[in-house]
């Protein structure tokens, strides 16, 4: 074959321009090769450049056909890659359509340059250079086209070479924007628009511009009426193709909040819901299942807008994806739990929910799929959606009485670190204000042990925060407002005398936070808390290490054993030093609640003697005098 490949070549180089079909047939012969490396070893540029300044436009349509086929070749690419070449294919773009009509001959000349552009900037800046970009655009401004037989054709390579030409790069299309490209491309979407099944090609060959230019132009944002468009195009499509290409302009568009609530009046998400009703059963392939994620994403994309989610509520959406909690498609079922999590952002959203029921679908939901080998997106979705719902103060006692405590729990063997991120959230919007369900929590122990491996051993930054954030919730919400009466406040006792201030302790249970401090690594826990990065957790650390004083140290007698442990755990956990680090790393940005509580918590430490003198060691009194807030103070 190459033997053969090399003998046509010579021919052609050695034959001249006849008015026969000599030339003609050996260009034909040369085109028809499958292989595009037979070329690879031979100089092939001049002699095509030749042919393709004749005067004969069979030969010169042979001749670009020749070299659309040659520069296949990456080789061949380079080679073709002159100035005189790229000049002679942009004159004659220039007088498209011709005086006859035919299209034979751009079409070939749209696949050449095309296929030399091809991965290839030296070719594109020549284009540019020659100023051969505005020429190119200009093919988008033919729509009416007499040679109807090649018209599909030539909309197919016009798109490739477009598209290969400004996949160069930012700079190219930011060029091509400056020429009126968009424009262009908005009165061809359109036409396309006005007749979607008889316009398929021209959109199939037309979007990809628009998503070129997306992924190079940095917040490129469609004109609304584009957006719109599109929206109309996703819904009259039954191509899957034209439906993946209309999903993905619309996702990068709805990243804007005004475009969610644009497509949401215009009813994109019930368009959706239903296409995906109608075709849920087809989705048997991998391409289609894909697109049927792609679908469902762009709904949720929409509800994340505050605007576009509060109007939603108000339309079929909200019934409808209350509807897929029944499904038993796993992608439709997740949509419809982050839809409602989506929804579930406002208080009284959440009141209706828990009022309607859709709480107890979604705990339904949840306890077929609590396991190890569950779907984890599902599983994640369901949590962030019941998390809204359970903050609400009138929630709580409804849905703990529901059961999600008991649904959850099983949950703890999971170790994906989004669904512990999330699980641990909810179980920590569920116990703030619950002092029973706190208590119970406190004596379960593969919770509390798993709370302390995962606050020591998580790679996951919010598995570790959340872990230690859930056992000091648990520890204030089930015995502050039993030993409130016990902390300090400005302006009380200096701390030597305010064992002798506080009050004889109420009868109260402290088994749940004796069963909490028998596992081993909980006060170290606490601790190592007084360090963390935010201030929020560093203050839900002084108020934990507060009650616990209050409890065990501040009146020994009535739990000696537990107190002497405590004060060992203490100074074994270096606390001192934990304190020093916190005043040192956080002194500048402490609130007045956080240095009152810091306060307390020293007081309340120094209530024990082994402590006092650990406390000493490590200057704690002296640290205190340098907390801005203080000194602010002491100068008034």
């Amino acid at each position: 074959m190459a033997t053969e490949m090399d003998e046509l070549i010579e021919q052609l180089k050695t034959t001249s321009v006849s008015l026969d079909n000599t030339t003609t047939t050996l260009l034909c012969e040369i085109s028809s090769t499958k292989d595009p490396k037979l070329f690879d070893k031979h100089e092939l540029a001049e002699c095509f450049l030749r042919l393709t300044q004749c005067e004969d436009t069979n030969v010169r349509k042979e001749a670009a056909k020749c070299i659309a086929e040659i520069t296949k070749s990456e080789v061949q690419r380079k080679k073709f890659t002159k100035r005189d070449i790229i000049s002679a294919f942009l004159e004659c773009l220039r007088h498209v359509p011709a005086a006859d009509g035919s299209m034979e001959l751009p079409i070939q000349i749209c696949r050449a340059l095309g296929n030399i552009c091809y991965l290839n900037d030296e070719a594109r800046d020549l284009i540019l250079e020659l100023e051969g970009d505005a020429v190119l655009l200009r093919l988008l401004d033919i729509a009416e086209i007499e040679d109807t037989v090649n018209a599909p054709q030539f909309i197919k390579v016009r798109g490739g070479l477009l598209s290969n030409y400004l996949l160069g790069g930012e700079g190219l299309a930011k060029r091509a924007m400056e020429l009126g490209i968009m424009q262009q491309l908005q009165r061809i979407v359109d036409t396309g628009a006005s007749n979607v099944e008889q316009h398929e090609d021209l959109l199939l060959n037309t979007l990809p511009l628009l998503s070129i230019l997306t992924e190079n132009v940095a917040d490129l944002n469609f004109d609304s009426h584009l957006n719109i468009k599109l929206s109309r195009i996703l819904a009259a499509s039954t191509n899957p193709d034209l439906a993946e290409m209309c999903l993905e302009l619309l996702h990068y568009q709805a990243e804007s909040d005004e475009v969610k609530l644009l497509l949401a009046k215009d009813g994109l998400c019930e368009t959706i819901y239903n296409l995906l009703e109608k075709y849920k059963t087809l989705a048997s392939t991998s391409e289609a299942r894909a697109l049927m994620k792609l679908a469902c994403e762009l709904i949720v994309l929409i509800l994340t807008g505050d605007e576009s989610m509060h109007y939603l509520y108000t339309t079929s959406l909200l019934k409808n994806m209350v509807d897929w909690l029944d499904s038993t498609d796993i992608d439709l079922l997740t949509t419809g739990v982050l839809a409602l999590g989506n929804f579930a952002r406002t208080d009284s959203h959440c009141i209706y929910f828990v009022e309607q029921q859709t709480m107890n679908k979604l705990l339904q939901v949840l306890a077929k799929n609590n396991g190890v080998k569950d779907d984890v997106r599902l599983q994640h979705a369901l949590l962030s959606a019941l998390r809204n719902l359970v903050i609400p103060k009138p929630n709580k006692n409804a849905v703990i009485q529901a059961g999600l405590v008991q649904t959850i729990l099983p949950m703890l063997e999971i170790h994906q670190p989004p669904v512990v991120f999330k699980l641990l959230g909810t179980l920590r919007m569920t116990v703030d204000g619950q002092e029973k369900l706190a208590l119970e929590l406190l004596k379960n122990k593969t919770l509390i042990e798993q709370l302390v491996h995962w606050s020591k051993s998580s790679d996951y930054a919010g598995v570790t925060g959340e872990s230690l954030r859930l056992m000091a919730w648990l520890i204030k919400h089930a015995y502050l407002s039993k030993i409130a009466y016990a902390l300090p406040r400005k302006g009380d006792a200096p701390a030597e005398q305010i064992a002798d201030k506080i009050p004889l302790a109420q009868d109260y249970d402290r088994s749940s936070l004796n069963e909490f401090l028998s596992n081993e690594g909980t006060v170290e826990a606490m601790v190592n808390m007084l360090t963390a990065q935010h201030l929020v957790m560093q203050n839900e650390a002084l108020i934990a290490l507060c009650i616990l004083s209050v409890v065990y140290l501040s009146q020994p007698g009535r739990e000696a054993e537990q107190a002497q442990r405590l004060q060992d755990e203490l100074i074994k956990c270096n606390v001192g030093a934990k304190l020093a680090e916190l005043i040192a790393k956080s002194s500048d940005s402490m609130t007045k609640e956080i240095v009152e509580n810091l306060e307390n918590c020293i007081n309340l430490l120094k209530t024990a003697e082994k402590l006092v003198a650990h406390l000493e060691q490590h200057n704690i009194n002296e640290l205190l005098k340098s907390i801005p807030i203080l000194t602010e103070y002491c100068t008034l």
